[in-house]
């Protein structure tokens, strides 16, 4: 056998012990997954009781170095090679670290691995680097309807629904009754993301920036022509998505929605604070969502309202291309944005915009001019 051979083999190995002597890996304590920098080196951090970050790579090799059972399992990199090695090891790994953490994490500080950070102080960066970010526009009836109407709107309203029945072949095919609207996805380029903290910042003269607090979707497993029922195995976690847009548009009508001008300017994707893994999120279509801007509630509703649920967008994403690891799916944002109320309210140089979701944490941005 070859150096190379040999050496795969052996990481495949030990990738097949870790799965098989950890079991129960879903029970626990939960927690969350985040990218820090603590004195100039970053580091992927485990988020747990929203007080402490543990150091993953210099945690795990404290483990191997003290514990029999767990057997030399090389570490990732970023959050993309997490996420995708999630189900192949990382999984079971993450969740016993956490295990024989728990109890340290009582110690007074002085006597706690120098790994174990407390949270405050760090420096949070976005939890994944995305290379697609896939965002679902009017995906909450009651915004479709707002933004057309400029009037309050309920899940029974039918201007949000087609009349008729329309198929996109290969793409969407509707069941027999099925009135909702097509999936409407648009991208927005993973360059623009910002983490919790930094700011939005606006484009000089450009005053209608609104906000579209978003659940997030974080693939895990590549996802191509996925079904339905395939969908949720392809899921590494959750977070938040500010999916910030400029109202003011491009100033003409050529070419209908230009979404480069409405919604992929610098810092217009906070996302963040950390990714739930999907094991502790019972039902994504059941979570209360709000959003505030300097303190005042302007979003909340339900992510039950969803015209297409997750699994159908990642349907729907993956039979368009291919969904790889850390790429973010935008779920759409209920109703309540500034455009729509009377007078509009927009976002402003030193408001506060924070987006929260239950069991998924809250994303806080301040908001600055460009040159601030």
């Amino acid at each position: 056998m070859s150096e190379a051979r040999r050496s795969s083999f052996s990481w495949v190995l030990a990738l097949v012990m870790v799965v098989g002597s950890a079991s129960g890996a879903a029970a626990g304590e939960a927690f969350r997954l985040g990218s820090f920098e603590h004195r100039g080196e970053a580091f992927l951090g485990i988020v747990l009781r929203d007080a402490f970050a543990l150091d993953l790579t210099r945690a795990n090799a404290s483990m191997e170095r003290r514990e029999r059972l767990f057997v030399r399992l090389p570490m990732p990199r970023d959050m993309k090679e997490l996420a995708g090695r999630w189900h192949i090891g990382m999984r079971d790994r993450v969740h016993a670290i956490v295990e024989r953490v728990l109890p340290l994490l009582d110690l007074p500080e002085d006597e706690r691995p120098v790994w174990i950070h407390d949270l405050e102080g760090l420096t949070v960066f976005p939890p994944v680097r995305p290379g697609k970010i896939l965002a679902a526009a009017l995906n909450y009836p009651a915004h479709g309807v707002e933004m057309t109407t400029g009037a309050p709107a309920t899940m029974s309203d039918a201007s949000a629904l087609d009349d008729e029945q329309v198929s996109m072949e290969h793409f969407w095919e509707r069941e027999p009754g099925d009135r909702r609207q097509n999936p409407y996805l648009f991208m927005k380029p993973g360059s623009i993301v910002i983490g919790p903290g930094e700011p939005i910042r606006m484009k000089p003269d450009r005053e209608m920036v609104d906000w579209e607090c978003e659940l997030a979707v974080v693939i895990g497993t590549p996802a191509a022509d996925a079904s339905e029922d395939e969908a949720g195995s392809h899921i590494f976690g959750f977070t938040m998505m500010n999916d910030v847009g400029d109202r003011e548009g491009r100033g003409d009508d050529r070419y209908g929605s230009d979404w480069l001008v409405w919604k992929s300017t610098e810092t217009f994707a906070p996302l963040g604070p950390f990714i739930t893994p999907a094991e502790f999120v019972t039902d994504p279509h059941d979570l209360d969502i709000r959003f505030t801007l300097s303190g005042e509630v302007m979003q909340s509703a339900n992510t039950g309202l969803m015209e297409h649920s997750v699994f159908e967008l990642i349907r729907f994403a993956s039979h368009n291309l291919v969904l790889d690891p850390g790429d973010v799916i935008a779920t759409g944002t209920p109703d309540g944005v500034g455009y729509a109320r009377t007078p509009p309210i927009f976002m402003t140089p030193g408001d506060t915009a924070a987006c929260w979701a239950e069991g998924i944490g809250t994303l806080v941005n301040p908001v600055r001019g460009w040159s601030e």
